[in-house]
């Protein structure tokens, strides 16, 4: 398995989780970008944002959900939260695997790079 995020998801790879169920992992980012910079993924593998189905509506729903809750228990959501997806190489995204950064604990600045 070649995908960093699938390894991190069959356990391969230790991480510092922050939350999971039967279709989401989402765990703290090894460089975080803010104070609180945790990963949300879907357990299934997903290169690309631009390669969801229609089938996975109800799982990317779920992603944001899950960042929801978590913004609230990281003690982020009264003061504000970004959540950003990059879809492919030019907008940054750096592993081949949907997943949405919750980014919070400081003001963020816009616009954001």
């Amino acid at each position: 398995m070649d995908c960093l995020f699938c390894r991190i998801v069959a356990g391969e790879i230790p991480s510092k989780k922050a939350y999971e169920d039967q279709q989401v992992i989402a765990f703290h980012d090894l460089d975080p970008k803010a104070p609180v910079h945790v990963l949300v993924i879907p357990r299934k593998h997903i290169s690309s944002i631009a390669r969801i189905e229609d089938a996975d509506a109800e799982l990317i729903g779920q992603l944001f959900l899950v960042a929801r809750n978590l913004a609230s228990e990281l003690r982020i959501a009264d003061g504000g939260y970004r959540l950003v997806i990059n879809a492919g190489f030019d907008a940054g995204q750096s592993v081949d695997h949907v997943h949405l950064h919750v980014l919070g604990g400081r003001k963020l600045k816009w616009p954001p790079g």
